[in-house]
């Protein structure tokens, strides 16, 4: 009876792509009277801080996970006793019946599904969509049963469970395997057969470091000499569980690899091995652009808005894309497309206690100056306080790092995933310059342009990073190239 009036409420998917969230804390304990609506704890994606919702009213039962757990999404992480006890009903048809009645869950799913969304439960995954294709029309335990009786080699014949192991041989790749559209592109991009991964992921899915795993393991075995490859499986597997043995906590220190840090790595990865990059340099006089900034901020218009550099860079670089429109654009690779965008969405590397981050300003191409400097403004900010929403960090089409702040003259940017460029800005030094015929101390910095060559050519790779020099070297043409 009291089970009835109790409610699970799972780790929500609260960002495209995601599949785990650190619970970094919890604003509620057992006993605790919710509602509707109400933050009950806040979760670290490998995107953002983002709190959670509870989606229904009741009295908290118990919490399933302590803070700093890493919960996969779809886990139930809270259980509620609601006031009522009428719709829990339906939450109790998932976890009776799910082994034993799974084909006949399918039908009534529809009616209980929950939307993917912040502060609603994640509708249970794949596993029940095959039996769906199995039994369309038929009774679902005859269906069941005669599929189950082929997989396990019996059929209906007594003599069956010699021959049938046979078809179930080529039987196996008609079940596809399991994994979200974003790892499904990644696995052809480094031309992983998703048949071949060992899925870790709920109910069978593969994560994106299921698919770097088996790159890793298909790589491992040619690093070794051909007389040693039957040997060096042995060894290395061994030496894992041995590493934390021989680990001296006085002289090192191990970070575990999750949030922010984790989906970096696997963007990085995904890009330095998907698209080729090309980077090209310029060294700029930017005297006259440093001087505007200190023009504009004794301008009215800007009042109360941060006036800097990086704004008239910015600026500039929308100029040259709209120059340059082609530069604006993604590599659809199972389209066999280019993607060119009529939008622009500038994304702003930012350092964060958490890591890096690369929000992005919605249709910047369309924002003046001074609200090209309330939105810097304001992404800065929100990325400093952590608060930075997953949504935030999603469809940019270019971005901009900014590495002069720590000194360095200049880099060779990686592309943030989906990109076709990236402008880093290096550091404005005073430097001897040749101006009007004669030497002098002008104030110099150099900007490195990488983008993908499979849609971006040397000649227009170089026009855009040229169109940025010129911009930033005589502001005034933000005006006659506009």
């Amino acid at each position: 009876m009291t089970n009835a009036s109790v409610r699970e409420f799972k780790m929500p998917d609260v960002g495209e792509g995601l599949t785990e969230a650190e619970i970094l804390k919890w604003y509620v304990q057992p006993g605790d009277t919710v509602t509707d609506g109400q933050v009950v704890c806040e979760v670290e994606t490998a995107k953002a801080a983002v709190e959670l919702p509870i989606p229904y009213d009741g009295v908290v039962r118990s919490l399933h996970f302590p803070e700093g757990t890493t919960v996969d999404v779809g886990t139930s992480i809270i259980a509620v006793e609601v006031v009522g006890g009428a719709a829990p009903a339906q939450q109790e048809a998932p976890a009776v019946p799910a082994p034993a009645a799974e084909p006949e869950q399918p039908a009534e799913q529809p009616a209980a599904r929950q939307p993917v969304l912040v502060g609603y439960g994640v509708a249970t995954s794949s596993t029940r969509r095959r039996p769906r294709k199995q039994a369309p029309d038929t009774a679902a335990g005859q269906a069941a049963s005669a599929v189950q009786s082929e997989l396990n080699g019996h059929g209906a014949a007594p003599a069956a469970p010699v021959t049938p192991p046979a078809p179930a041989v080529p039987a196996a790749p008609a079940q596809r395997p399991l994994a979200k559209p974003p790892v499904r592109k990644l696995a052809k991009d480094l031309g992983v057969d998703l048949a071949t991964v060992t899925p870790t992921g709920p109910d069978g899915v593969i994560t994106r470091e299921d698919v770097h795993a088996a790159v890793a393991a298909a790589q491992a075995p040619q690093q070794a000499a051909p007389a040693d490859r039957p040997a060096a499986p042995a060894v290395s597997a061994p030496d894992r569980p041995a590493a934390p043995v021989s680990y001296d906590s006085a002289r090192e220190t191990r970070v575990p690899v999750k949030g922010v840090r984790k989906a970096t790595a696997a963007a990085m990865v995904g890009s330095a091995f998907t698209a080729p990059h090309v980077t090209e340099f310029v060294t700029v006089d930017v005297t006259r652009t440093m001087k505007l900034v200190e023009e504009l901020k004794q301008d009215k218009e800007f009042a109360g808005l941060r006036v800097n550099p990086l704004l008239l860079i910015a600026k500039a670089l929308l100029v040259a894309i709209r120059r340059n429109p082609d530069i604006n654009a993604s590599w659809d690779e199972a389209a066999q497309e280019i993607v060119v965008k009529h939008y622009v969405n500038l994304g702003i590397a930012a350092a964060t206690p958490r890591g890096l981050i690369v929000p992005n300003i919605k249709d910047a191409h369309a924002k003046t100056l001074p609200e090209l400097a309330a939105s810097l403004g304001e992404l800065v900010s929100t990325a400093r306080e952590g608060k930075t929403s997953p949504s935030a960090m999603q469809g940019g089409t270019v971005t901009i790092t900014n590495v002069g702040v720590f000194g360095v003259d200049t880099g060779t940017p990686l592309l943030n995933p989906g990109e076709s460029a990236i402008l880093a800005v290096g550091a404005i030094k005073l430097q001897p310059w040749v101006h009007k015929g004669k030497v002098k101390p002008r104030q110099v910095t150099t900007l490195a342009l990488s983008f993908d060559h499979r849609l971006v050519d040397g000649e227009l790779g170089s026009k855009v990073l040229a169109d940025v020099a010129a911009v930033l070297e005589q502001p005034k043409r933000l005006i006659t190239w506009a």
